[in-house]
């Protein structure tokens, strides 16, 4: 599996939507369906207690348009749907999955495309009940809240009780995805229990150690670590992991304790920065060159390399120094092996292709539109692209690597060859604004502004459901303000229209539709600097008012709204 990359993704080296918005505490259960008998009900003679009892003890609804057909997928979106799932999960006594994604997010495609429709996966769905939650459900944004999911993807296993056994990797080598997937539904704990006994230095299970180095850490949300935290947390646990014969342990299981430690070790290299987090020292360098030196290890740990390789050099070598030509060599070798891997999928082969040239940029400055990069390496993305475009077939494949593949050019500076093959794939994608927004970002970064807001506009225009609409047109309106902001009358025409469209959606003011309002009424006070923007502005307050007024006060939204203008 592959976190693809692109303007919306959360593996991405330029996330802006698919997951780059976070921060949340998670530290309350769920309240799954507690049935209560008929004959107590009619006992008890009330009316509206045996219509919510026959209300959650209906069949959850198969998906409409679900991750994958091999299994049944429970589909989501309402509190309701919630309790008919857990409560199925608590009769067949099994494990709950949730899936959280959109149509149109990369590696929600990606994990459609290679895992989900895998027949392993089909094997071991018999173990627990699937849901999904598509994010433009009405009222799917609510649950978004209620599970502390913001990213897509999100995939959590569940006890039936609700407590959270983990969040599965996106990006993960899939069979080390299943292996933690089976070590939950094995009797696995919450994961919150396992963390605090790590820390505790009480003992875990080898199955215990690889939940955590497996644990989806881009998606926790803050309800294990604030992201902050996280560098030095993983280098805590990694230091704790057995090592050897500890307790008596055989040859098999000292070498996954190592491969374990040295998957905790990389991701706290990987998610330092800037002075923050781990310190580099001769033992995390020694490390890293083992991991790179060995076919072997570096496929393990493909997704911690291809995802923070880069990073990982900038924090332990010093711009300019010998030592970071020689690691960035290093680097670049093992990524190369990789890249002739015939047993990884697309997507993982060009997340190699996007790190390799993200090693090739380091010194040139991140907003660089023309790198120098070796001529092999252009021929390389070109050459990338064009087999590419050749040998998908697979329309969930399809939206996953081509938008990574378009971002891949752009970052080489080939942005005629990324417009072009964003512009020939529009017709066979199933969410072409998602590849209309790329063209729109490629066309800004050139300085083509009209063609940028162009192609914003009309990635806006296209845009299929209410969360993701509101998406959209937040940024084209913040691009517009951006590009245009003597465009008053545009201006104010857009924010209107995405008031009115916030006021049908039931949901609008939780979690991403509410960050996407906020982004434009942000917008708007950076905006408003002379009479005729107050102007736009009242107007705009008067009309979200009268938004406010008709949105639900108990579940907090009408004060979201009522937020989103003030000072």
């Amino acid at each position: 599996m592959t976190a693809a990359p692109g303007p919306h993704s959360k593996g991405s080296h330029e996330a802006l939507g698919c997951g780059i918005l976070s921060g949340m505490t998670y530290t309350r259960g769920l309240h799954p369906f507690l049935s209560t008998s008929l004959a107590a009900l009619l006992l008890a003679g009330s009316t509206l207690l045996l219509l919510r009892a026959a209300q959650a003890n209906t069949p959850a609804a198969p998906s409409i348009n679900p991750p994958s057909k091999n299994i049944t997928w429970l589909a989501a979106a309402q509190d309701a749907d919630i309790e008919r799932a857990f409560a199925q999960a608590k009769a067949q006594n099994k494990p709950l999955l949730l899936y959280w994604g959109a149509t149109w997010c990369p590696p929600c495609n990606q994990l459609k495309a290679i895992f989900f429709s895998s027949q392993d996966f089909a094997i071991q769905a018999r173990d627990f009940v699937a849901v999904h939650v598509d994010g433009d459900r009405p009222g799917a944004q609510k649950l978004g809240a209620r599970f502390k999911v913001r990213g897509y993807p999100t995939v959590i296993l569940m006890n039936p009780q609700g407590a959270e056994i983990t969040r599965l990797p996106g990006g993960a080598d899939a069979q080390q995805v299943m292996a933690v997937l089976r070590a939950g539904l094995s009797g696995g704990r919450p994961v919150q229990q396992v963390l605090a006994d790590a820390r505790a230095g009480k003992a875990l299970s080898t199955n215990e150690w690889r939940t955590l180095a497996y644990y989806s850490w881009e998606t926790d949300e803050s309800q294990l670590v604030a992201p902050a935290q996280r560098p030095n947390l993983l280098a805590e646990l990694a230091a704790k992991v057995p090592q050897g014969a500890a307790g008596g342990a055989t040859r098999e299981v000292a070498q996954t304790h190592g491969e374990i430690a040295t998957r905790l070790w990389l991701k706290a290299l990987a998610t330092s920065d800037d002075g923050r987090g781990i310190k580099p020292d001769v033992m995390l360098r020694e490390l890293v060159q083992t991991v790179l030196a060995d076919a072997a290890s570096t496929k393990l740990h493909l997704d911690v390399l291809t995802g923070g390789g880069a990073k990982m050099v900038q924090v332990l070598t010093s711009e300019g120094s010998p030592e970071r030509a020689a690691l960035v060599q290093r680097m670049d070798s093992a990524l190369i092996r990789a890249q002739v891997d015939a047993s990884l999928s697309r997507g993982d082969r060009t997340q190699v292709v996007i790190e390799r040239i993200a090693l090739a940029r380091l010194g040139q400055g991140k907003d660089t539109l023309k790198p120098r990069l070796p001529e092999p390496l252009l021929q390389l993305a070109r050459d990338h692209a064009q087999r590419m475009e050749g040998e998908i077939t697979d329309g969930y494949e399809r939206q996953a690597v081509i938008t990574s593949t378009a971002y891949l050019l752009g970052q080489a500076g080939l942005w005629e060859d990324s417009d072009a093959l964003l512009k020939a794939n529009l017709a066979r994608s199933h969410s072409p604004y998602y590849l209309m927004s790329q063209l729109g970002s490629n066309a800004r970064k050139q300085g083509r502004t009209q063609e940028a807001l162009k192609w914003y506009q009309e990635s806006f225009d296209k845009s299929v459901g209410p969360a993701t609409r509101l998406q959209w047109g937040a940024g084209y309106f913040n691009a517009l303000v951006d590009l245009a902001p003597q465009d008053s009358a545009r201006i104010e025409a857009v924010a209107a229209q995405l008031f009115r469209e916030a006021a049908q959606d039931p949901a609008a003011f939780h979690e991403r539709s509410a960050r996407s309002l906020q982004r434009v009424a942000n917008k708007l006070k950076e905006w408003n600097k002379g009479p005729a923007q107050a102007a736009v502005l009242q107007r705009l307050q008067q009309q979200l008012s009268g938004v406010c007024v008709s949105v639900a006060a108990a579940d907090g939204q009408r004060q979201t709204c009522q937020n989103l203008m003030k000072a």
